[in-house]
């Protein structure tokens, strides 16, 4: 793990694998997570032609925090990280609460972002037609309506929520996750690896205390700092309609907002098996930023 001093003192902690000559492919965690090396998507990317970058976003893991960050705000710190790194452009990647992240600096970094992907993104809290809850697992539906009764309330639940998290383990997934996985998601925990990576993520999303998840859903509830339809470079949505985390209804009201959304909204994928997908999602990538020679 390494780390970056911001311009306003900040240290940034980050991972990057991969040749120096590369394109990067930066990659926002979902919430809470932070960084932790999952095999099955940083070879995909690798394989792809890629150097990949991931930092935990303010206050997860050792990222120092932002208090009163929005959304929007994850273009800065992508672009003093791309800059430390020598990357004049990229490409990125954002999974569930990494989405709008991802959107974000796609819409903020114009000259820089070549492409970009969201799997199973949240839509901004305001969405006009978009009842934003509906559909959720009841462990967001109480975090979100905690987020929207202000900090207090919020800290309150994310202090319970946090607690058993911290020595989470791959076995436990299932029983941690609750109502928020459906019965596709339930057979992802069990193949490939991922329940061992998101009790990683897991416990070093939490592992310095709850900053990071409490600004990412303070972040989510408010204004986002710039639109999805200020997004101008190829994108390509995934989302399934079995997913309790973020309902497919999210990724149905991004397709029809993404001024150039490449659209899979497929039937039959949950949140955590759409992932099995991102070698697809590479392939993608690559034709926006290489062509399809």
């Amino acid at each position: 793990m390494q780390h970056l001093s911001l311009p306003d003192g900040r240290t940034l902690e980050y991972l990057v694998e991969g040749p120096s000559s590369a394109i990067p492919l930066v990659l926002h965690h979902g919430t809470p997570s932070g960084t932790v090396r999952y095999a099955p998507v940083f070879d995909a990317a690798l394989a792809g032609g890629f150097r990949v970058v991931q930092a935990s976003r303010p206050g997860y893991a050792t990222s120092t925090p932002h208090p009163g960050r929005r959304v929007a705000d994850v273009a800065a710190d992508t672009a003093a990280l791309l800059d430390a790194l020598g990357a004049p452009t990229f490409v990125t990647v954002g999974w569930s609460g990494g989405g709008p992240h991802a959107l974000a600096c796609a819409a903020l970094l114009p000259t820089r972002c070549r492409a970009a992907a969201t799997i199973a993104a949240v839509a901004p809290y305001d969405a006009e037609g978009l009842d934003w809850l509906d559909g959720m697992g009841e462990e967001n539906v109480a975090e979100f309506s905690a987020a929207v009764a202000g900090p207090e309330s919020l800290d309150a639940f994310l202090a319970a929520a946090a607690a058993p998290l911290k020595s989470v383990a791959a076995a436990d997934m299932i029983e941690a996750l609750g109502d928020l996985i459906s019965e596709v998601d339930k057979r992802a925990l069990v193949d490939g690896g991922l329940a061992e990576y998101l009790a990683a993520s897991f416990r070093a999303a939490v592992s310095t205390g709850i900053a990071g998840w409490r600004e990412d859903d303070l972040a989510f509830a408010r204004d986002w700092g710039f639109s999805p339809a200020d997004v101008r470079a190829p994108v390509s949505l995934w989302q399934g309609d079995q997913d309790r985390m973020v309902p497919f209804a999210h990724g149905r009201w991004l397709a029809a907002h993404l001024p150039s959304a490449d659209v899979h909204l497929v039937p039959g994928e949950g949140h955590l098996s759409l992932i099995a997908n991102f070698g697809t999602i590479v392939g993608h990538l690559r034709t926006e930023t290489f062509g399809s020679a």
